[in-house]
């Protein structure tokens, strides 16, 4: 039968066949294309070295208890500092508070004391008892401390005002104290605690008192968080202001006290009298107000979430996550003289804060040597709060401690050696701008100036350490989308009339907002703006539009990454925030507002 004769359907059904055929045979004939039977996966094993730093190094001896005598003739260098976490790594670098066989201080050649000190006068006492004898020719005072260790947040406080008391006993520049290195940082411990309402409408803050050590990290925490709301600060601690967040100086400048004030006023209705304030202007009457809050760190935190139902962390040093690293601060000229010392204190701390990062035997270690040396708790406490703990009461969930320790690669990134961006001067400066607006404990009557981050801030010790495995840098990943919003404040940036081009007025703001940033840098971010009313609907939807990614294009060249910005939108004039039939009114409409997302 000839093809031409076939009807078309019958053509249709040969070459359907014959096409069957050849597909068959090839399905078969090429193991490639053939589709095997589904498998069972393995389930998912994530070990602590896929979430931790990648290892670089091999595994190091965990030094013992025994006292060194290896360094034994050496001099003695004494440092006191807090009961804090985020000092772990420096410790078991010792071994415990002195140097131990074994240990990376004793390899260094240092003989190291580390001396526990929770409070901030006693810490000042022994670096001048120190100063004092090195003034009498004395190298190596036994008495005193060469060092003290705080948070880097309370730095510009201390240093500003023990440089006051060595310039009027010394003369101006004989002695000075300087930051020399940061070994760790809080990563959470230190928090301020309020109902899960600020937490969800931080404009319901308005009114509260919270319990603090005024001008301490913690409190330095709640100023942060208030401020990145846009929410206005009482700076008088005998005040009340209904229209700002108030704050009650904590008895004997003790953050545990903080923490039983909330307890105390909580469960026995204790009051605290305080005059009222109203625009700024006192009204005459006096209101007995309850605590509602406190800014403290651990173990303080843990005290009220036992104590305590319907209270969580509203906000920590886990989102503010660069503001409060564990400085050491010198005596800079004693420092100068022995600069092989200091550096070796550092080098030790680097190297032992990296085997904590792989080892999960350096991390049991130091949880033993920090509860030796503090002489509080057990190892198990400490070694669970260094990695952050997290509670459920009455339906309400909270996390307590939380700490990180640097190796070199993170020191060096964190004072902006390696990539420019200088957390720790954002910091400083943001601090210092507090004691000058705030007044914190009358700072500017009793303190002449603020010892600029350039005077109090001495790397050249940091930059000696050397010839050791710097590790790999913790890395914030902006990767995944943010889903909630930590902070939103409208800030007010001076815009040229109709244009995005900001004022040269508008560069304050701007750095209150970039240190802002720096500090919770783990944050993503989102940016509105918005316009008064003057021009046409469209044009201002264009306009906020422009204003908006022109503050971040000044965020992106202060070295802020692009990644960050997970939204750039313009309201116009849609959502004024006042009349516009004023022009104070439109003055305040002309805004960006920035939220900070997690």
């Amino acid at each position: 039968m000839k093809w031409s004769n076939l009807t078309f359907f019958s053509k249709t059904l040969i070459t359907v066949a014959i096409a069957a055929v050849v597909g068959g045979s090839v399905y078969f004939l090429s193991p490639g294309l053939r589709v095997d039977e589904s498998k069972k996966v393995d389930k998912l094993e994530v070990s602590d070295k896929d979430v931790n730093n990648v290892t670089t190094s091999a595994e190091l001896p965990v030094p013992g208890d025994e006292a060194s005598t290896e360094v034994a003739s050496k001099p003695l260098v004494r440092i006191a500092g807090y009961a804090w976490n985020a000092q772990s790594g420096i410790i078991v670098s010792n071994g415990g508070p002195k140097t131990t066989k074994g240990s990376i201080m004793e390899k260094n050649g240092v003989n190291l004391e580390i001396i526990r000190q929770d409070w901030l006068t006693e810490l000042r006492n022994l670096q001048m008892k120190f100063i004092e004898e090195l003034d009498k020719g004395n190298s190596f005072p036994k008495e005193g401390a060469a060092g003290i260790i705080i948070m880097g947040d309370g730095v510009p406080f201390y240093i500003s005002s023990a440089q006051q008391a060595l310039d009027d006993k010394y003369g101006a520049g004989k002695y000075q104290l300087q930051v020399v290195g940061a070994v760790g940082l809080s990563y959470g411990e230190d928090k301020l605690i309020g109902p899960p309402s600020w937490k969800m409408n931080p404009q319901s803050m308005k009114g509260a008192l919270v319990s603090a050590v005024i001008g301490d990290g913690d409190w330095v925490t709640a100023v942060n968080y208030a401020s990145a709301n846009g929410i206005k600060i009482n700076p008088d601690p005998a005040t009340y202001d209904a229209e700002a967040v108030n704050f009650l100086a904590s008895a004997n400048d003790d953050y545990i006290e903080s923490a039983k004030e909330l307890i105390k006023s909580q469960t026995q209705k204790w009051t605290v009298p305080l005059k009222e304030v109203k625009a700024g202007k006192l009204t005459g009457k006096t209101i007995d107000k309850k605590v509602d809050g406190c800014a403290t760190w651990t173990p303080g935190d843990k005290m009220v979430f036992d104590a305590l139902t319907g209270f969580t962390d509203v906000v920590s040093t886990k989102e503010f996550n660069n503001q409060m690293a564990t400085s050491i601060i010198f005596v800079r000229q004693w420092a100068e003289a022995n600069k092989d010392i200091v550096s070796n204190i550092l080098k030790s701390s680097y190297a032992a804060s990296n085997q904590m990062k792989q080892y999960e035997t350096w991390k049991k270690r130091a949880s033993e040597t920090t509860t030796k040396s503090f002489n509080m708790e057990t190892p198990e406490y400490w070694y669970n709060m260094f990695k952050g703990q997290q509670g459920e009461k009455g339906g309400i969930s909270y996390n307590m401690g939380g700490s990180r320790v640097f190796n070199l690669a993170d020191a060096n990134q964190y004072y902006g050696i390696t990539d420019g961006v200088n957390r720790y001067k954002a910091v400083y400066d943001q601090v210092s701008r507090y004691l000058k607006d705030l007044n914190p404990a009358g700072f500017n009557q009793n303190v002449k100036r603020i010892v600029p981050y350039e005077e109090a801030v001495n790397l050249s010790f940091l930059k000696e350490v050397k010839d050791i495995d710097a590790g790999a840098t913790y890395t914030t990943d902006y990767s995944k989308k943010a889903t909630s919003v930590m902070a939103s404040g409208e800030w007010r940036i001076n815009f040229d009339p109709g244009r995005a081009t900001i004022r040269p007025e508008a560069k304050d703001v701007l750095e209150q907002i970039y240190n802002l940033l720096v500090q919770a840098e783990d944050s993503k971010l989102e940016l509105v703006g918005h316009t008064d009313n003057t021009g046409t609907q469209d044009g201002n939807y264009s306009l906020s539009t422009a204003r908006a990614e022109a503050v971040k294009n000044y965020l992106i060249q202060k070295g802020i990454p692009a990644t960050r910005f997970q939204k750039i939108d313009g309201k116009g004039q849609d959502e004024p925030a006042a009349d516009n039939s004023t022009a104070a009114g439109k003055a305040k409409n002309r805004r960006v507002v920035i939220s900070l997302l997690k």
